[in-house]
Parts: structure tokens; C-alpha cells; sequence
């Protein structure tokens, strides 16, 4: 066992809504204009507010959620990642102590498992004195937690600052930073929440975070804190022999197919995946590949471009049928239905792998952490083995065919609620559902779609065709 210091804090929020991630943001973009190597992450299973963090620091984010990892991998994740940086700062999810049942993967579990000192962002647009009351309130909820100051948001005076800060000041919470509002800095709302960076000019509205953040926050008192986090126990990473490419894998990667964990796509690559990034938006062609992974996005808001590029539907049904290994999540199992009909009712074609149109809701279909158990042996997993997850969908598939007679993927399970209900597709080498998971907590799925992939190369060079895209 070795051991990491790493200067690291942990910026959470009362509840959802309090400006955590525009506060992060500019911390993280303040703190790189300064010229430190900063390593950000974010509690829970999020997909869209890394992007910020990445644009605000220049390096990808990383999750931290230990239901989708377990505890001891995650810790391993974050070492490996926060080493040689200067300040690891982690975002939290919803309040403090929300998470799943039983408070699984909140932001206080996630703090004490690395020993981190909690800045506490508190909204106090309707509030003077009772700001206070409730940085108290959080503090001595759980005595485990070190709740080593606040940051109060969306100030409307100079009086309303000093009133907040002298209640502050009596119960000797540090006031670590006082941000004034300003509507200019709102990050744009869509029907999954934030908009994903990667659709719209964020670089200035981030730089912009930034230069507030630099005058409304002590940055020096933030670096002071954070170095105050003692050192974490870390296993001794054993050295690694170069790796044997088994599998060379297509990964969608573009403005549409975005929802990706790096270090789960990583254990793949331990296993002997060389990844390929390909375009279902933009390219016309699938690369050399023996398996293709379409992750999680926003098809639907792409979704006349994705049908009008027929040759890369065509090409990705044509690998499909010839038995290519097809796993796809949540946004890439809507580019393998028949058709997505969007929020206006209109139907688009996609790429017909799935007997199924995806049809968008004006409400959200669902939301949380599930267990999948699979009901047949698939390219992931065996019959009956279960992968842990998350939904968050507005979108609902419709089967051309009776729900009898459909290849159901999973028998899902809600954690919350214990609800059962069937989903997803499996059938011959593709497997698709709203299921998002991380690799790192899904070692052995990760294990049997690269050794799937493999087999599959092997047949097709065995039999002297070449593969599909070569």
C-alpha cells in the first residue's frame, strides 16, 4: 500500500439548483488561469456538467459514484487520475447527503471516503440570516463530514453579503467565497437539464465563470483548505506489460453520442480493445472494426441529420447482420430502432437493427439506479447475471412486434422502489437498452464483449472474408 497527498475539496450545494456547477466551473477555470494542474470531478452518474469541467480545465472529467463502482475501485479511479495534478476539485450531486437509498453514492459518502474538506455552496437569493441556520443545519448532520465552509451564491447587495457573512461569522463557519448574481452566467436548460457543451459556444460564458469566480471567491483560502485533505491509502499500481490488441472496437464519438465515462471506456482498453472513434453523424463509412459501442446522447436533437447519413445506417445494420457484436446505451439504442419520432410527433428512420420505434415524452420516462438482470445470454453477460446502472430517459420504445413475442434484453429493477419491468433488446450479437453503466464497476461485461469481439474477428478472418469497413 502506497499513499497519495493530493490537495483535494469537495464543492456540494444544498440541493439541486444552488449554482454548483456554474461556482465549479469557474473555480476550476480560475485556478487553470493561474497555471495549476487541476483534476475535476463529479459525484453521481452525470454525463453533461463534466463537459463544462472540461472546458473550464482543459482535461476530462471524472465520475465518482459507488453504485455504479465499488467503493475500493472508485478510490483506485481517483488516485490514478488526481496523481501529478495540483488541486483535485470534486463537484457533488443534489444536496449533501442525497443520493440513492440509503444515501449510496451521496456527496457526504463520496467526502468521507476521501477524507475530503466539504465547501458548501448555499443559495441565498430569498434568504439573509437564514443562510446561516442552514450551513449549521449541514454541519452537524453528520459530525463525519468535514464541512470546512461555505460559498453563498447569487448575492443581490452589498448589504445582503455583509448580513449573510456576520450571521456566518458567529457560528465560525469560513466564508470561503461570495458570488453575486449575475443571469448572464446561467448555463442553457434543455429537456435533460444543462445542454451538453459540445452543442453549443460555452468557451466564453466559461471564461467568463472564471473571471468572476477569481474576485467573488478567495482562491487562496479554497487552496488552503483543500491542502489541509491528509494523505489516502492507495494500492501499488503493479507494472503493466504492453498490451495484446485482441478486438479493434468502434466507439461512437461525436456532437450526437457524448455520454461517455473515460475510465470505463479505459477497461476496455485493458482488456485488449484498441478503440476507434467514429461519426454516425458525419462519416459515411464504419472503420476496420470487429464491435462497435454507441454510448448515451441526444440522437434527437440530431435526428435529421442521422437519417438523412443513410450509408452509415446502412453500414451498421449490414455489420449487425453479419454478427458483428453491437452494444449500444440509451441514445445509441434509439439510432438502432426503425425510427426515432420526435417531440413534434414527426418519424425519422434510423438504422432498423431493432424491431422498435423510440418515441420522445414530454415528461421524463424515468430516472435513478437499477439492476438489470439479463433474461438470455448476451454479448455481455450470462443469463441471469445482473449489471448495475442508471436510467434517465425521455424516451420510450415501442416494439413493432408483441411485447410476448420481443427479445427483451433485462428485467429491470428500481433501486428506490423495487419496481420490476422488462427492457432493452437482445438478439444474435447486439444488445441494447436505456441501461448506462460503468465498465470499472462491470469488469467481467467489459472482459466478454472484448473477448466476443475478438471471436468474431477470428471467424471472419478464418474464413478469408475481410472484415466489415476493412
Amino acid at each position: 500500500m502506497g499513499q497519495l497527498n493530493i490537495p483535494r475539496v469537495v464543492i456540494a450545494g444544498v440541493s439541486s439548483g444552488v449554482g454548483k456547477t456554474t461556482i465549479v466551473t469557474g473555480i476550476l477555470s480560475a485556478l487553470a488561469e493561474r497555471g495549476l494542474k487541476v483534476q475535476s470531478y463529479k459525484v453521481g452518474p452525470d454525463y453533461i456538467d463534466p463537459g463544462f469541467h472540461r472546458l473550464a480545465s482543459g482535461k476530462s472529467a471524472h465520475n465518482l459514484d459507488t453504485w455504479l463502482v465499488p467503493p475500493d475501485c472508485l478510490a483506485e479511479i481517483f488516485a490514478s487520475t488526481a496523481a501529478g495534478n495540483d488541486i483535485a476539485v470534486i463537484e457533488g450531486v443534489m444536496g449533501l447527503y442525497d443520493g440513492g437509498r440509503a444515501g449510496v453514492s451521496s456527496t457526504a459518502a463520496i467526502a468521507k471516503m476521501l477524507n475530503a474538506p466539504v465547501v458548501l455552496v448555499i443559495d441565498a437569493k430569498s434568504m439573509g440570516e437564514s443562510a446561516a441556520a442552514i450551513a449549521l443545519g449541514f454541519k452537524l448532520y453528520d459530525p463525519e463530514v468535514n464541512l470546512a465552509g461555505v460559498i453563498i451564491n447569487r448575492l443581490g447587495s452589498e448589504t445582503h453579503r455583509q448580513m449573510v457573512c456576520e450571521a456566518l461569522g458567529k457560528l465560525g463557519i469560513p466564508v470561503i467565497g461570495a458570488v453575486f448574481r449575475n443571469n448572464e452566467l446561467s448555463m442553457p436548460e434543455r429537456h435533460l437539464g444543462l445542454t451538453p457543451v459540445t452543442e453549443h459556444e460555452a468557451a466564453a460564458t466559461v471564461a467568463q465563470m472564471g473571471r468572476q469566480v477569481a474576485q467573488q471567491v478567495a482562491l487562496d483560502d479554497l487552496l488552503s483548505l483543500a491542502k489541509t485533505a491528509g494523505p489516502i491509502p492507495v494500492r501499488s499500481s503493479p507494472e503493466t506489460n504492453s498490451r495484446v490488441i485482441k478486438a479493434r472496437i468502434g466507439v461512437a464519438q461525436d456532437d450526437v453520442f457524448t455520454f461517455y465515462y473515460p475510465s470505463s471506456l479505459e477497461v476496455l482498453a485493458e482488456f485488449g480493445a484498441e478503440l476507434i472513434p467514429f461519426s454516425p453523424l458525419k462519416d459515411s463509412q464504419l472503420p476496420a472494426v470487429d464491435g462497435i459501442v454507441l454510448g448515451g446522447g441526444f440522437p434527437e436533437m440530431f435526428v435529421k441529420e442521422l437519417s438523412a447519413n443513410s450509408s452509415m445506417r446502412n453500414e451498421i445494420l449490414r455489420a449487425a447482420e453479419q454478427g458483428m457484436p453491437v452494444y449500444a446505451e440509451c441514445g445509441g439504442l434509439m439510432y438502432l430502432a426503425r425510427q426515432i419520432v420526435d417531440f413534434d410527433g414527426q418519424a425519422y428512420d434510423m438504422a432498423g437493427v431493432i424491431p422498435a420505434v423510440c418515441q420522445m415524452q414530454s415528461k421524463l420516462e424515468t430516472v435513478g439506479y437499477v439492476e438489470a438482470t439479463a433474461l438470455t445470454d448476451n454479448v455481455l453477460c450470462d443469463d441471469r447475471e445482473i449489471l448495475r446502472g442508471h436510467e434517465f430517459h425521455f424516451s420510450r420504445m415501442i416494439p413493432d412486434i408483441s411485447a410476448v413475442e420481443f427479445p427483451w434484453a433485462f428485467e429491470f429493477k428500481k433501486m428506490r422502489t423495487g419496481a420490476l419491468y422488462h427492457g432493452g433488446y437482445a438478439s444474435n450479437s447486439v444488445l441494447a437498452s436505456y441501461l448506462h453503466m460503468h465498465f470499472a464497476g462491470n469488469r467481467q461485461a467489459a472482459e466478454r464483449f472484448v473477448e466476443q469481439c475478438a471471436q468474431y474477428r477470428s471467424c471472419q478472418t478464418g474464413q478469408g472474408g475481410r472484415q466489415h469497413g476493412r
